[in-house]
């Protein structure tokens, strides 16, 4: 919790659930990652937060942005970015929509798989595409991203070739160590094996020109993974060692990483029970899956939390959501101690809490509303 939140808590005592972004902590890690990266253009991944006041803060600062609908796009469109600066990253897309980005200026965009190429094709000539590549990082990454998205290694060198056929610009390749990438060492074997695509395409006259490294950069949960630094200089090792002299473009896109870290999340305990005697406590919060919390799911993430009743004894609790559905349980399995004597009416914080909450929340699910986010 920075000092701003607390302030801003203790004055404004808002209504509980509530997202507390402070803005500092977003400019410090925008400016941290630029510094470590310096040869990077930076794409905010904008799915993980995208408050207004965090989109005019990052394109004041020079971010470019990564989309994922074209509603994203108008989004940072009217938060000053230029349309020079924006990807449409997803690689599942309606043709209406990569027609309307393409109105709108938007000459980047991201593809995995022949139908999709076919789309771009047809409606956004000339335009600079990346084919995305299937990578598992699913044994060390916190959040995998290695089924949905992505095409094999042949396909995507047989994809490209197309493109420059079909009046596209072949312009790179990405990829995602997964998301909460706590192993540094990821990047080195996802940079080879896209040096390789580069490589055999050149033989075939395709001169790829960018790389996309996607997101993975860490946050600060319960879990213990390797720090940006270390995840940045892994990087950079990796490219020199795998491209040498011939660097390509470097796009990174950064969404937990850049946000996560800033926030807090503020709930209030609703209930405090047993379900028998001697049974484990059970303690359930005005937050929960539907209400900004999904990443629990499978307990995946774990998020530091600290109480309004911190520094008396603790055992180990249960911790539920609100709503009337089975699956809101937040953490059963991982040991989480709460002090003994929290009570409803206490108040319980999520910490790096910034990243896929606010997003991820349902809109009604049993009347409940959105969660409310502040920028401070």
């Amino acid at each position: 919790m920075t000092a701003r939140i607390r302030r801003f808590l203790s004055d404004v005592r808002p209504a509980t659930p509530c997202l507390v972004m402070d803005l500092d902590s977003v400019r410090n890690a925008f400016e941290g990652l630029a510094q470590s990266l310096p040869r990077a253009a930076i794409f905010y991944a904008m799915k993980a937060n995208p408050a207004p006041e965090i989109l005019r803060l990052l394109a004041r600062l020079g971010s470019s942005f990564d989309t994922a609908s074209i509603y994203e796009i108008r989004d940072a469109l009217a938060a000053g970015a230029r349309p020079e600066r924006i990807s449409f990253g997803n690689t599942v897309k309606k043709q209406s929509d990569i027609k309307a980005a393409y109105d709108l200026g938007v000459r980047l965009f991201a593809f995995d798989s022949a139908g999709e190429l076919e789309k771009l094709a047809a409606v956004a000539p000339g335009a600079r595409v990346y084919c995305r590549l299937h990578l598992d990082f699913s044994s060390t990454a916190d959040w995998p991203l290695s089924h949905k998205f992505g095409c094999s290694f042949p396909m995507a060198k047989e994809l490209l070739t197309q493109a420059g056929e079909m009046g596209l610009d072949p312009y790179g390749v990405s990829f995602h160590v997964g998301s909460q990438q706590r192993d540094a060492g990821a990047w080195d074997m996802a940079v080879s094996r896209a040096a390789m695509l580069f490589t055999d395409l050149a033989e075939q006259g395709v001169n790829l020109r960018m790389v996309n490294v996607g997101g993975g950069f860490p946050a600060h949960y319960r879990t213990e993974a390797a720090p940006q630094n270390t995840h940045c200089e892994a990087l950079m090792q990796a490219m020199q060692k795998h491209f040498g002299n011939r660097q390509p473009d470097l796009l990174v896109e950064p969404g937990r990483s850049m946000v996560a870290d800033a926030g807090l999340i503020q709930s209030e305990v609703v209930l405090v029970s047993h379900k028998q005697k001697g049974g484990p406590r059970w303690v359930y919060l005005d937050v929960g899956k539907f209400g900004g919390l999904i990443e629990t799911l499978d307990e995946a993430i774990k998020y530091r939390m600290t109480t309004s009743r911190d520094g008396g004894p603790v055992s180990r609790a249960i911790i539920a959501g609100p709503t009337c559905d089975e699956v809101d349980v937040l953490y059963e399995e991982t040991p989480y101690e709460l002090p003994n004597d929290l009570k409803p009416g206490d108040m319980v914080e999520f910490l790096s809490a910034g990243a896929y909450t606010a997003t991820y929340c349902s809109v009604g699910f049993n009347g409940l509303p959105p969660l409310k986010t502040y920028c401070v």
